[in-house]
């Protein structure tokens, strides 16, 4: 893949949802945003309802979602726990309408010790790919039925931390890092979006992977007081909230993604492949194992033994 062959749009690091959608209509679309009771996930469905879709908040905690959604025309919230089986097959269950979007936005961070779900898989692994695979797959028939569905899978440029690691997925025999973990389960994001376009192209449905950016959320609550000053000291650049959920948008709705998919994106453009983590400018790059066709497919098949 070459330069010029990546997709650049009018927007960049500045830009916020709001502008991205900007003279976008979606009227009468349906949409699902995971993880939207905060952080970048409130803001992606505030702008895609100001769309004219109608969006509905899939949260744990049905609580915040309800404060979250107050602020957003036409929302509605519906529980999901994505490290819950009976929960993602109930929420599939009661969706009976075309789905136009589904934004895989929900996510753990950099788990301090190594924590198992019910199955014995690694929580991160489980909560950022396995969860929202299992929801897509049940929502496939919605998706389909849309015509020109889209999947946005929310990564990281922590996917440059680690591969997924096929023979010891949940670290029973490596030695468990926060952010080995969680960069594993940020590159399986980015193998969905392409594995997902390789089968579901033909039913109408592309998936991309979108890296946010840097942005003080919820998500950081596992670490130390400092790492977001360390980080800054490091090069990063932070984003607001709006800013953040800026890419994710633009992803969803913008005409120039019609038909495009398993690719990643950040700062609202397709990024280029890096050898190295080190050769990586600041929170962007892709790695080539993340766009491996080859690895995309063996992560379907593993996913799909594992969720039964």
């Amino acid at each position: 893949m070459t330069q010029a062959e990546l997709i650049t749009t009018p927007f960049g690091f500045d830009s916020t949802a709001a502008e991205v959608v900007e003279g976008i209509d979606l009227s009468g679309t349906a949409a699902i945003v995971t993880g939207a009771s905060s952080g970048i996930g409130v803001e992606t469905a505030r702008a895609l309802a100001s769309t004219g879709a109608r969006v509905t908040l899939a949260v744990r905690d049905v609580r915040a979602g309800e404060q979250a959604a107050a602020g957003i025309p036409g929302a509605s919230v519906e529980q999901l726990d994505l490290t819950d089986a009976a929960s993602i097959d109930a929420f599939a269950a009661r969706w009976t309408e075309p789905l136009h979007l589904l934004v895989n936005n929900a996510g753990v961070m950099a788990l301090p010790e190594r924590r198992l779900t019910r199955e014995g898989w690694e929580m991160q692994f489980a909560t950022n790919h396995l969860g929202h695979f299992r929801l897509a797959v049940g929502l496939h028939d919605a998706l389909a039925a849309d015509g020109r569905a889209r999947i946005v899978s929310v990564s990281s440029s922590g996917h440059l931390q680690s591969p997924v690691i096929f023979d010891d997925l949940h670290f029973a025999f490596r030695e468990y890092t926060p952010f080995g973990a969680y960069g594993q389960s940020k590159t399986a994001n980015v193998l969905f979006a392409v594995g997902a376009t390789e089968r579901w192209a033909q039913d109408g449905i592309t998936a991309n992977a979108v890296m946010p950016g840097g942005i003080a959320t919820r998500l950081q609550r596992h670490l130390d007081d400092g790492y977001i000053e360390r980080r800054v000291a490091e090069g990063v650049r932070l984003k607001t909230a709006e800013q953040g959920a800026a890419t994710s948008v633009l992803l969803a709705t913008s005409p120039l993604l019609e038909g495009v998919g398993g690719r990643y994106f950040a700062d609202c453009a397709e990024q280029e492949v890096v050898p190295s983590r080190e050769a990586a400018p600041p929170l962007l790059g892709v790695a080539p194992y993340a766009l491996d066709r080859d690895n995309a497919e063996r992560l379907w098949e593993v996913s799909t033994a594992l969720i039964g």
